[in-house]
């Protein structure tokens, strides 16, 4: 006797059990949820919810590995901002990016690959402490591949114009993070209402304690925190989000390019670090 053909399946994006033939998802609205690519982008985690801790788990390994890279050079300060700092040379191997990175090595994926990239156990502490404050609700609202979209995108950006504005050298996953808070800021007054305005005020003052972090603490990139702020609100205008534009077929595959892309990268520049001797213009 041939077996019972499957007809139901864990959404993509949500988690929840439906139809394996639903052209979308009742409950969060991903189109063909029963399609086989959408099992095949799971393997990349972007149809589960260990998307941020995996986004997490990168940063703390990249983070490790520039300690290793060039273990001489490390930190040991007692100053919390110092302590366990990785050495500049290392940081620079594995995609540090600004002027001297790209004006005068060409190195314009440093762009990518900077995002994941931490001067200090201090420094990676506290933006990883914001993105997974920030990432789920992000996710959630925008849905798996907007969220991945905007948080890359958006640090790229960020890069961008301090690169343009010439930062020589900068890292942090801070460009992706304001990206975070520039579509929060778009989702809650697009939204309105009781709860959008709660949000609104929210990022809000999270972009005023932003400010005047920079004004007040040496060294910060407020170059990359405004163009990833700027961004992320203009790509959360620009793709919407799920409550008012659903899951478009479309954004499935630029969320999976994103995400593979970026890992591509990411790979390879850490590869490259350890294999070959690039030597730091400083």
């Amino acid at each position: 006797m041939a077996s019972p053909r499957k007809t139901s399946l864990l959404c993509p994006g949500c988690r929840k059990l439906i139809s394996a033939d639903e052209p979308a998802c009742p409950h969060c609205g991903l189109t063909r949820p029963g399609a086989p690519w959408r099992a095949a982008l799971g393997v990349f985690g972007l149809a589960s919810r260990q998307l941020v801790p995996g986004l997490i788990a990168v940063n703390i390994t990249l983070y490790l590995l520039s300690l290793l890279l060039t273990p001489a050079g490390i930190g040991l300060a007692p100053s919390p901002f110092s302590f366990l700092s990785p050495d500049g040379r290392a940081l620079y191997r594995l995609g540090a990016t600004g002027v001297l990175p790209i004006a005068y090595e060409g190195r314009w994926w440093t762009l990518v690959t900077a995002s994941f990239l931490h001067g200090g156990l201090l420094h990676l502490f506290f933006n990883m402490a914001a993105l997974w404050q920030l990432g789920p609700f992000v996710q959630q609202i925008f849905g798996t591949h907007r969220f991945l979209v905007l948080y890359v995108a958006s640090g790229t950006a960020g890069f961008l114009l301090s690169y343009l504005a010439g930062i020589p050298f900068t890292i942090g996953a801070s460009a992706g993070l304001c990206g975070l808070i520039g579509a929060i800021l778009y989702y809650g007054k697009s939204r309105g209402g009781f709860l959008g305005e709660s949000v609104y005020r929210q990022a809000t003052g999270w972009i005023v304690g932003l400010v005047l972090f920079g004004l007040l603490v040496p060294g910060i990139n407020n170059w990359a925190h405004g163009g990833g702020l700027v961004a992320g609100l203009l790509m959360a205008f620009a793709l919407g989000y799920k409550e008012r534009n659903g899951e478009p077929a479309w954004l499935a595959p630029c969320g999976g390019v994103t995400a593979i892309g970026t890992l591509v990268v990411l790979v390879w520049a850490t590869v490259r670090a350890f294999l070959s001797d690039v030597p730091a213009p400083f």
